[in-house]
């Protein structure tokens, strides 16, 4: 019988480790992740597991740390936030391509400058070309499902690639939410002990680790990486329908929310997710047929799927909660309408920055996201494909523009 508890999503995570029981978990404090470790380490204090927890000296270190555990054999992960991520960055492409199959519990955080605190997706998506898979969660209880099925996914024998479980800081890793647990045999035996038939640094067959890749060897290694991702993508599906077995919450690359005679949609990302969700509520109740496409699997991108997915939407948000700089918008907005461009799909996208460093994202701004998109079906003036939400502007004001 499933557990119901109010945690925050930190707790929740840190729940899921302490069942999963990892042998190695390196740290080094940094908000709004910190209190992952903190949890777990109190559960290490207490004699709950038999992790080797690792204060170390900084990100970098725990990240090194936890790759020369991985390589060792161990079922190894850290946590951070933000720069602390900024500050592994070199480590995440070694994880990667040294196929190390970790995870990293990640809390997003806005990337300096100007300094900031709070919430947006500029550290992940700033990695999203690192060769990690990346899974986002909307609210706790994916948060919790989801670490729980990382490793699954990561050790998978066709997959042996990095996890980077994701959630939105504060407004999910701080907020308490009702959810569901499972029980603590119930996700030991659904994850499994960690027994690799080889690891990098098995004695009993020594071979050089990190050693100078020439151009021989180089360009096939970065194959392989890439043609992991892409058998990544069956793994996930079949971890999330089994996990849905066992709980009775099913996953895949993403969800549609009354999305099937929808004529305007919206593809979002993490928490706000939610907030959109009411906004079709809303609308639906008016007898507007509006949609939400809540992308879970940003890497490996499931670009096919999602063409199919909005084939038959006349106007579509694509939201990013980071912007690229590239004057085109944000990296979600980017990968959507490829998708949609490969797929042949005839619908009208915008791209729509919003929420950047934490700003508020209300019911209200996500219907004016629908009317928006309502005025291009009816006039067919597509207007500016890239759009900022919520962000004063002397000339015109508060909105989207």
């Amino acid at each position: 019988m499933a557990i119901r508890e109010r945690l925050s999503g930190n707790e929740a995570v840190a729940i899921a480790l302490r069942q999963i029981n990892p042998d190695v978990f390196p740290a080094f404090p940094i908000t709004p992740s910190t209190e992952i470790p903190q949890y777990f380490a109190q559960y290490v204090a207490d004699g709950e597991v038999d992790t080797e927890f690792i204060p170390v000296e900084s990100e970098h270190s725990s990240m090194s740390a936890a790759i020369g555990a991985s390589a060792a054999g161990a079922r190894s992960l850290t946590a951070t936030s933000s720069c602390g991520m900024a500050l592994m960055w070199e480590e995440l492409y070694v994880a990667a391509s040294n196929r190390l199959p970790l995870v990293l519990a990640l809390v997003n955080r806005a990337l300096s400058g100007p300094i900031n605190i709070n919430c947006d997706h500029s550290d992940s998506m700033g990695a999203r070309d690192s060769g990690w898979i990346q899974i986002y969660a909307e609210n706790n209880q994916e948060a919790y499902d989801n670490m729980v099925q990382a490793y699954r996914i990561s050790e998978h024998k066709d997959v042996m690639l990095p996890v980077m479980i994701c959630q939105d800081g504060f407004i999910t890793s701080h907020a308490v939410e009702n959810m569901e647990l499972l029980e603590d045999e119930k996700v030991k035996k659904f994850v499994g002990l960690y027994e690799p038939d080889t690891y990098l640094l098995n004695k009993d067959c020594p071979m050089a680790v990190g050693p100078y890749s020439v151009t021989d060897y180089y360009f096939e290694a970065k194959r392989n990486q890439a043609e992991a991702m892409k058998r990544a993508k069956d793994v996930i599906l079949s971890v999330g329908k089994e996990y849905g077995e066992l709980s009775g919450r099913s996953y895949g690359f993403f969800e549609a929310y009354r999305l099937e005679d929808a004529q305007a949609a919206v593809v979002i990302i993490g928490s706000a997710a939610g907030t959109a969700k009411d906004a079709v509520d809303r609308l639906r109740d008016e007898g507007k047929k509006v949609g939400l496409l809540k992308i879970r699997v940003f890497r490996p991108f499931p670009a096919q799927e999602i063409a199919e997915a909005l084939s038959h939407v006349k106007a579509i948000a694509v939201m990013d909660r980071a912007d690229s700089f590239s004057n085109q918008g944000g990296p979600l907005g980017a990968e959507v309408m490829s998708a949609l461009y490969l797929g042949k799909a005839s619908a009208h996208a915008i791209n729509i920055v919003y929420g950047l460093g934490g700003r508020d994202v209300r019911v209200e701004d996500m219907e004016e996201v629908y009317n928006a998109l309502f005025h291009i079906i009816e006039t067919g003036d597509q207007g500016s494909i890239v759009r900022y939400m919520g962000v004063r502007d002397k000339e015109f004001g508060a909105g989207i523009h």
